[in-house]
C-alpha cells in the first residue's frame, strides 16, 4: 500500500520543518514500511550543517526511521488524526553512520517491526542512498494519547 504526501500528513502530527517523509512506497500495518526522503539543498538544517560542505544531519536521519516506525505503528493499531495520539522516540540502540547523505540524495527507510506491545515498540531500520546503508539502528517508540 503506498502514501501520498497529504496521506502522511493525515497520520503523522509533524509539518515542516521537521516532517522527514515524502513518500511510502509500501507498508504493511504494524510489520513493515519503506517510506522515501528526498534531500534537498533548501533543506533548513544545510546553511549552518555544514555551510561550505552541506551533510544531512545523523540524528535528522534517525528522526525521519522514527516517523517511519510511527506511521506502520499507527497503521497496525488504525489510529486515526482525531485520536490525538502521537509516536514518542523512545530510545536507540547500535546507531551506524555509513556515509554521508547530501543534498540530492534520496533516503529510502525500511523499517520492520521486532516487537509490539502496550503502545511501545521495537524496530529495526535501515536508511539506504541507492544500495548503500547510510545509517541503521535498533529504535523504540511509545504512543501516547494527547490530553485535549
Amino acid at each position: 500500500m503506498e502514501m501520498d504526501i497529504k496521506a502522511i500528513l493525515d497520520c503523522l502530527p509533524h509539518r515542516y520543518p521537521m516532517l522527514l517523509i515524502d513518500r511510502v512506497l509500501d507498508v504493511e500495518p504494524g510489520k513493515s514500511i519503506v517510506a522515501l526522503k528526498n534531500v534537498s539543498i533548501n533543506e533548513p538544517f544545510f546553511p549552518g550543517h555544514f555551510p561550505h560542505h552541506p551533510v544531512m544531519p545523523g540524528v535528522l536521519i534517525l528522526e525521519a526511521l522514527a516517523q517511519a516506525c510511527a506511521i506502520v505503528s499507527f497503521m497496525g493499531v488504525g489510529a486515526k488524526p482525531e485520536d490525538k495520539a502521537v509516536y514518542y522516540f523512545a530510545g536507540i540502540d547500535g546507531a551506524r553512520f555509513r556515509r554521508p547523505v547530501v543534498p540530492g540524495d534520496q533516503l529510502r527507510l525500511e523499517v520492520t517491526v521486532e516487537r509490539a506491545s502496550r503502545g511501545i515498540g521495537k524496530y529495526a531500520g535501515k536508511a539506504l542512498v541507492g544500495s548503500d546503508i547510510a545509517a541503521e539502528a535498533s529504535l523504540m517508540c511509545a504512543m501516547r494519547k494527547l490530553e485535549s
